[in-house]
């Protein structure tokens, strides 16, 4: 068994010139047997000692919801790290991951990671999971999706979404609590209620990545190929992470851009771009930085298929 840490030393693709670290790596690609999940209230986020600085949530809060009266304070899952089982002790294929996980919200997020003094709320720490233990850190998803023709789908975010407007990205959003039935913590339940629990969780995080790619790009489920989980990216900036995971469309290029025309979340972006590899590396420079950290997720996962031929 391997600590967040030791799994993250292997993965840390990120340098002081990138704007994101790779926190997880899996290459080879994870099915859903072999992700787990670790839900509990342990893993939600320890509010900050400085009562000014944790009041500034609820007042950043408020002046974006006088700005944008839509605004929903939804649940999310808080990423607070995983644990690793790896294949013997030369070849460190990773075989197994539990995502340790808690519950926070769209409020604490923008009081926290979208907070202007969002440094404040991180601990200096070589340990990753108390660095960011104040902050609300909602794990997010994204989806490298391959055509029958060989590009990869692109989005190219609308002007009127929250973050990162007009910028490039992968498909992806949030797996969602309330998509199976959580609202909150429940304590005092049984080992079996735990652990059954866990499973509708960690069967949430490969769920939700297909229906956003269906909502987002509106091709059909029948289409897709079941997803793969390959690592979890974590923006340096507001230090945001997210899972990402490889899947393939039986469809060409020019069918799916014939349903995005008519995807039911085709508001959240403008254009849908089909690209080879090389464009996408001279896209990536205009993603949100866990998207291109997913981009280099999914560069590693085709450095290990060629080695693994």
């Amino acid at each position: 068994m391997d600590s967040q840490a030791t799994a993250s030393s292997a993965a840390e693709d990120g340098d002081a010139s990138t704007p994101y670290d790779l926190l997880l790596s899996c290459p080879l690609g994870l099915s859903p047997s072999q992700v787990s999940a670790d839900f509990d209230g342990s893993h939600d986020r320890i509010p900050h000692p400085d009562i000014d600085l944790e009041n500034s949530i609820t007042e950043i809060w408020n002046q974006r919801v006088h700005k944008n009266a839509s605004l929903y304070n939804g649940t999310k899952f808080r990423y607070a790290g995983f644990i690793t089982h790896k294949e013997g002790s030369e070849s460190g294929k990773i075989s197994w991951v539990s995502l340790r996980l808690g519950l926070t919200d769209y409020r604490t997020f923008v009081g926290t990671n979208l907070n202007p003094l969002w440094e404040r709320f991180l601990v200096p720490s070589q340990e990753d999971t108390i660095r960011c233990q104040h902050t609300s850190s909602p794990l997010g998803n994204g989806a490298i999706v391959e055509t029958s023709d060989n590009k990869i789908l692109v989005l190219r975010r609308s002007n009127n979404v929250g973050e990162f407007p007009g910028h490039f990205v992968f498909p992806g959003g949030h797996p969602e609590p309330q998509e199976i039935g959580i609202a909150c913590h429940q304590p005092g339940k049984s080992l079996r209620e735990s652990e059954m629990l866990n499973k509708r969780v960690s069967e949430e995080m490969f769920d939700s990545i297909v229906r956003e790619v269906i909502e987002e790009i509106g091709v059909p489920d029948s289409s897709l190929s079941n997803p793969l989980f390959i690592g979890v990216s974590r923006r340096k900036m507001n230090v945001r992470p997210t899972a990402f995971f490889f899947m393939t469309c039986t469809l060409q290029s020019d069918e799916i851009q014939k349903c995005y025309s008519s995807a039911q979340d085709g508001f959240e972006s403008t254009q849908l771009h089909e690209v080879t590899l090389i464009e996408l590396e001279n896209l990536a420079s205009k993603m949100p930085g866990c998207h291109q950290g997913g981009f280099a997720l999914y560069k590693l996962m085709l450095e290990a298929g060629k080695d693994a031929r």
